[in-house]
């Protein structure tokens, strides 16, 4: 009586065990499909979210805008050459009162301009052509060519790139204006001469 019971006791617990391990054998398959899942699908889908994410803060720390790509200057004229022996590079920030004309002058190198600030109106001596510019426009100047530049109501801040030689000068004036320059004593590295509109009028 005493064996049978115990064998009985062992063949339930036998039972029981089995069950147990395989229920829990059951859930660690589960559990590992469940890893190769992620592993396989969603490990990589992430790995690609951040490369986006990260793709894009470099987009915004770092932002590239052509503004100006010519062959021409602002009145069509196309551009011949660069000026012969050293490259020079000239920078110069420029500054206009509200209604300044700048003299008639010309320009023997390339260079282009870009007005931070206010409203600047272009025109050519020989016949009159003028094009209007305002701020946060690139302007492509003349070569050889004379022209004046006049401001609108505020002040116009430019800065101007010059692709010229050393000895090379920046602008140049008709005969006409040396006189009147000379006599208004202007810094030799500022490239435009201003008069407003009173002097013009001999005010």
């Amino acid at each position: 009586m005493a064996k049978s019971l115990l064998t009985g006791l062992f063949f339930l617990h036998s039972l029981i065990a089995n069950r147990v391990s395989g229920a829990f054998a059951g859930a660690i398959a589960k559990i590992s499909t469940v890893n190769l899942f992620v592993l396989f699908t969603v490990a990589p889908a992430f790995a690609l979210l951040r490369e986006v994410t990260a793709g894009e803060t470099r987009q915004r720390a770092v932002q590239s805008e052509t503004l100006l790509r010519t062959a021409s200057s602002w009145d069509g004229e196309p551009y011949r050459s660069y000026p012969s022996g050293q490259p020079e590079l000239s920078i110069l920030k420029i500054t206009l009162a509200p209604h300044t004309k700048l003299e008639w002058h010309s320009h023997p190198v390339p260079n282009a301009a870009y007005i931070v600030s206010g409203e600047l109106t272009l025109e050519r001596k020989k016949d009159g052509k003028n094009q209007h510019f305002s701020a946060g426009q690139a302007v492509s100047e003349t070569v050889d060519t004379f022209h004046r530049g006049v401001a609108g109501n505020e002040p116009v801040v430019l800065i101007v790139f010059y692709a010229g030689s050393p000895g090379l000068p920046l602008t140049q004036w008709p005969c006409s204006a040396i006189g009147s320059r000379r006599k208004m004593h202007w810094p030799p590295t500022e490239p435009q001469v201003a008069i407003s509109d009173s002097k013009s009028r001999g005010e």
